[in-house]
């Protein structure tokens, strides 16, 4: 496949940046996205030039360091898909992609495609964990868990941090992300003891970062690689009108 990228080019957090457009030739279907990034930068390399700083880690769909809004997406076309795992038969030869960073003002750019997410750092530093007594592991039958509740902690708890909802969220929010923190520690037995002060602390931090308001657009969970749903702001919600209650 012979294709134009168009990248965004910044090189650094207080430069102004510009999309470049570069020709990629003869890049395999079967080659994933992030492949296509290695051989133009390996060009741009030999060729002298500075390469596209991008982030990237497992290049499993687990992580969440794969960071690209791929024409207009982010992650790119297909559906609860990583960018590390889109693959370029997923475009055609001669199409014309645009690839910029994560769009938020709580995820400054700090070079290319590279963004700071210290901000998913501060939320969860907030009240993303549960105050237990060190030891050896309880055995798995200690405390029940109900099916429901399990099933729905797990699917939570698939959430990789990878920030796409902020970048496709038209207020820059994060609420999708803190849902699925809050929600995954909330319907466990070992989460309860903090449950209140957690959801205040949590959303108090994302205030405090610079993300914007939710209203319910939608479109944090459209992009979500992980399908977390919508369903979880609401549940944020109604244990923030508790806790605040009980405040």
């Amino acid at each position: 496949m012979d294709i134009k990228v168009r990248v965004w080019r910044q090189s650094g957090p207080s430069a102004g940046g510009k999309m470049v457009a570069y020709d990629v030739k003869g890049i395999s279907p079967d080659a994933s996205f992030l492949e296509m990034i290695d051989v133009l930068n390996e060009t741009l390399i030999l060729d002298g030039d500075d390469p596209i700083a991008f982030d990237h880690d497992c290049r499993e769909g687990i992580c969440g360091a794969c960071s690209m809004v791929i024409n207009g997406v982010a992650h790119g076309p297909e559906k609860a898909t990583t960018t590390c795992q889109l693959h370029m038969r997923k475009f055609s030869d001669g199409d014309v992609i645009d690839v910029e960073p994560w769009r938020a003002a709580a995820f400054p750019v700090i070079k290319d495609l590279v963004v700071d997410r210290t901000a998913f750092d501060q939320i969860i530093q907030a009240g993303g964990y549960i105050t237990v007594p060190t030891g050896t592991a309880p055995d798995a039958h200690a405390t029940p868990v109900p099916k429901k509740d399990a099933d729905m902690a797990f699917e939570a708890a698939t959430c990789i941090g990878c920030g796409a909802c902020v970048a496709a969220c038209p207020n820059g929010s994060s609420m999708l992300f803190t849902a699925a923190k809050i929600t995954h520690l909330g319907l466990m037995p070992q989460g309860q003891p903090e449950r209140d002060s957690r959801v205040l602390d949590m959303l108090q931090a994302q205030d405090d970062a610079g993300f914007g308001g939710c209203t319910n657009a939608g479109e944090c969970t459209t992009v979500c690689p992980k399908g977390i749903p919508l369903s979880l702001i609401g549940r944020l919600n109604s244990d923030y009108r508790k806790a605040i209650t009980k405040r």
